[in-house]
């Protein structure tokens, strides 16, 4: 019955934001040209994950907020975990981002969309959830960063997503294993669809600062020492 229940919840959680997805695409990125997978499912955790560890996270509205409250500047990030540029994007300018965040000098907003997931074939509603799942536990800038760099070539899969929480410590666990196999939270899956809609982008993987997307047209986000050069030209991490 649970699975029953899943496949419904999937299914008009996908109905609602597959229209956002036919709209358009941006000129780089997931919907405008697919970057696929490597080979087979590895999974993988970030070089910084000790230090990942130790961002806090909290979910504001169909948000997710990584690093401290008084932080001086604030910036948004939107991704599908199933966009393999978005994958691109978190091993390299997310990378130098979060690195901003752990010494205080940014917020970082995680609009996470899934219109990826068409009829459920890249799971990306199931690791939207997964993600917000983790951010209860207390570990979400970790696994955040172990989702994207262990992107399968199929879609995401409850037990892929459980051998992905394996690899950060303090993860798993009934709350979270539950949350998981439930599909606990998508319905806040689909409010985050509709966040990434609502900031009028066609495609991830995009950066806003005040409102405007840096890095896409140079390509600067897809390297790590380029972007944090790009982020000081609009005031982040100076």
């Amino acid at each position: 019955m649970v699975g029953i229940r899943r496949r419904a919840r999937a299914g008009r959680v996908v109905a609602a934001v597959v229209a956002a997805a036919l709209l358009g695409a941006a000129a780089t990125g997931c919907g405008g040209g697919e970057e696929k997978a490597a080979g087979a499912d590895v999974v993988r955790t970030s070089p910084i994950a000790e230090r990942l560890a130790k961002l806090p996270a909290v979910v504001d509205g169909a948000k997710v907020v990584v690093g401290n409250a008084g932080a001086p500047r604030t910036v948004q990030v939107l991704v599908d975990p199933h966009c393999g540029y978005c994958a691109k994007f978190e091993a390299a300018g997310g990378q130098a981002l979060l690195e901003l965040a752990g010494e205080g000098k940014v917020r970082v907003e995680y609009l996470l969309a899934s219109f990826l997931d068409r009829g459920g074939a890249s799971g990306s509603v199931r690791a939207v959830n997964a993600l917000r799942a983790s951010v209860d536990a207390g570990k979400f800038a970790e696994y955040q960063a172990a989702v994207f760099a262990s992107r399968p070539k199929g879609a995401f899969t409850d037990e892929l997503l459980l051998r992905i929480a394996d690899r950060v410590p303090g993860l798993r666990g009934a709350d979270f294993d539950r949350a998981v196999a439930d599909g606990t939270y998508e319905e806040w899956v689909g409010e985050a669809e509709q966040g990434f809609e609502a900031t009028g982008m066609r495609g991830t993987p995009a950066v806003l600062v005040d409102g405007k997307p840096v890095g896409t047209k140079d390509g600067s986000m897809f390297d790590a020492a380029a972007f944090a050069g790009t982020l000081k030209a609009v005031g982040v991490g100076v």
